[in-house]
């Protein structure tokens, strides 16, 4: 896009009155990048439009997973670069592929984002058909992703959240208890893309509270965790800070690693998308599944109580605060470290044999830090170790969410990314 067409772009989302982080968004299809497509384009819009609604993750999460379905389906369906999965949709011949990721990001997003962010959206929207040659190819491809949309939209109808939640708080008659509700206690009635239901890999239970693993847990993340910590090093707070941002924008910069390198196509990356957005999805309903089963204790409740948990090796510190505010939802498992896990898992099948590009994302609780890895592993790894440094997770915990996202990244490799037979 030449210079006075992207300053139209910036008029028109200026006007609108859109936060200063989103008026880059219309202008980023025209600006050209390095093996970049428009699916991760688009991905990168749809990504940072849903962290600018200050979205509670599992939902944006939820919404990322549908609107990287209907791209997919739209995009194979003009392409038919590989067998057609359920929904589908039918293409004409010489649809534009650009205007259908476009149009089934413009449809996902305006439906599934609250309405102030539907400026944003129209912006990039219509800076990415501005690109595009007027005909019926455009045409044919705005039509394209209206139809994956819906189909998506339908084939999800099943995946209703109930508007009114009911969650009990524990307690006795008459003694006060913090009066904050939970987040999403009703995640575990939501209805899967992969598993089976949501309890398919509920875990074993958390570690006995007289066990020496309790013991161990307890006091590492009392020693480590803690908001005046003397003990974590200055390394390990960096990690703190950075992986305190939970938002899919932090982990789709991970895949859009893997989806710049050169040789790939847009097929292939609308897939992978696909398959990592649903494998995070389903990792989000398995954990809050557990969460609620288990209702298990945070570290700030276990070590300013550790007066009451029959194990002499936990010693109560009644003024304890972790490093990080602490999420409010059970601790058992971990999400960070399910979610993690699940998108590394798929981007293992992905990768296969091939040599494995360095992997990089940034993060908006650490002032935009960059942090790189050269292994998948190594990646998944300090996510959970960065939990443990935050307060909030212990180390058990960590374990069983790295477990739990494994089997959830390898059912969504097993289902989207094996070679036809």
């Amino acid at each position: 896009m030449n210079a006075a067409r992207l300053n139209v772009v910036h008029t028109r989302v200026a006007s609108a009155n859109i936060p200063a982080a989103l008026l880059l968004l219309a202008a980023v299809l025209a600006a050209p990048r390095a093996r970049a497509d428009v699916v991760t384009d688009w991905n990168r819009i749809a990504t940072q439009v849903a962290t600018e609604a200050k979205f509670p993750p599992p939902l944006a999460n939820r919404a990322l997973a549908q609107v990287q379905t209907a791209v997919y389906v739209a995009v194979n369906a003009i392409t038919r670069e590989y067998p057609a999965n359920k929904p589908l949709v039918k293409a004409p011949a010489g649809a534009s592929l650009n205007a259908a990721v476009a149009s089934a990001n413009y449809v996902m997003l305006l439906r599934l984002l609250p309405v102030e962010q539907a400026p944003a959206v129209k912006a990039a929207y219509e800076a990415a058909l501005e690109r595009i040659a007027d005909g019926k190819g455009k045409r044919d491809g705005i039509q394209v992703g209206k139809l994956a949309a819906a189909a998506v939209v339908a084939a999800r109808a099943n995946d209703v959240i109930e508007p009114v939640e009911s969650y009990r708080p524990a307690t006795q008659p008459g003694v006060y208890v913090p009066t904050s509700l939970p987040a999403v206690p009703n995640w575990p009635q939501r209805t899967p893309w992969l598993l089976e239901n949501a309890a398919q890999l509920r875990p074993g239970p958390p570690p006995a509270m007289s066990s020496e693993t309790w013991a161990r847990d307890y006091n590492e993340i009392k020693s480590l965790g803690g908001k005046t910590s003397t003990a974590r090093t200055q390394a390990q707070t960096d990690l703190a800070h950075f992986w305190e941002a939970n938002m899919p924008i932090i982990y789709y910069g991970v895949v859009q690693s893997v989806a710049d390198q050169p040789g790939r196509e847009p097929t292939r990356n609308a897939r992978l998308m696909m398959a990592v957005a649903q494998a995070m999805d389903d990792a989000l309903i398995a954990v809050f599944e557990a969460k609620y089963h288990y209702n298990f204790w945070r570290p700030i409740t276990a070590i300013r109580n550790g007066d009451r948990d029959v194990n002499e090796a936990t010693v109560r510190d009644p003024s304890w605060l972790p490093f990080i505010d602490t999420p409010m939802h059970p601790e058992y498992p971990c999400a960070h470290c399910i979610v993690s896990a699940a998108m590394g898992a798929v981007l293992k099948a992905e990768v296969g044999s091939d040599p494995l590009p360095v992997l990089a994302t940034t993060s908006y609780t650490a002032n935009g830090a960059r942090r790189e890895w050269k292994d998948i592993d190594a990646f998944v790894l300090e996510v959970s170790e960065a939990r443990i440094y935050d307060g909030v997770h212990f180390r058990t915990s960590t374990e069983v969410g790295r477990e739990m996202g494994q089997k959830v990244g390898e059912l969504s490799a097993a289902r989207y990314l094996q070679p036809p037979p």
